[in-house]
């Protein structure tokens, strides 16, 4: 397999907002991300832009029911399709217990409050919550607290 071009993830995810402006701040106040990139689209709402949470990108675009189809699909905020969620996100953060409260303070809605998930010896414990964002994405945050057997500890 090739290598990435420089600076990008093997895999980032795009997601539509009402207000992708407000999103893209409210990204920033609440889970940390730092903009690198936003491209306005001619009648003034957000076309594409570039969040970054150490190596992962998060792109943000404008999605509603008057916009029309892109890239052969329609491109929908949750919250104009009843809510409804295709697929969450997961960011692993330095420190979930930190990273929720702010996100509560910023009005997330925690969907799966702050818990320890061990699978076992062989395989791994996270802490790890779950929100909703404004928009209705659904999230999920972790720390590694430890790895599986033979593997090195999280740092």
């Amino acid at each position: 397999m090739k290598p990435t071009p420089p600076g990008w993830p093997r895999l980032s995810s795009a997601i539509y907002c009402e207000n992708a402006r407000e999103a893209i701040d409210w990204y920033q106040k609440a889970f940390g991300f730092e903009v690198e990139l936003v491209v306005d689209a001619p009648d003034g709402s957000v076309m594409h832009s570039e969040l970054r949470y150490g190596e992962a990108i998060l792109m943000v675009a404008e999605g509603s029911v008057e916009r029309e189809v892109r890239f052969g699909a329609p491109l929908r905020s949750p919250k104009a399709a009843g809510g409804a969620n295709t697929q969450s996100l997961f960011l692993y953060v330095d420190d979930v217990d930190a990273h929720c409260a702010q996100a509560r303070a910023a009005g997330a809605r925690i969907t799966f409050e702050l818990t320890n998930n061990d699978y076992g010896a062989d395989y791994w414990t996270d802490r790890s919550y779950g929100c909703v964002d404004p928009d209705g994405h659904l999230w999920w945050f972790s720390q590694r607290l430890r790895n599986p057997a033979g593997h090195p500890p999280p740092p």
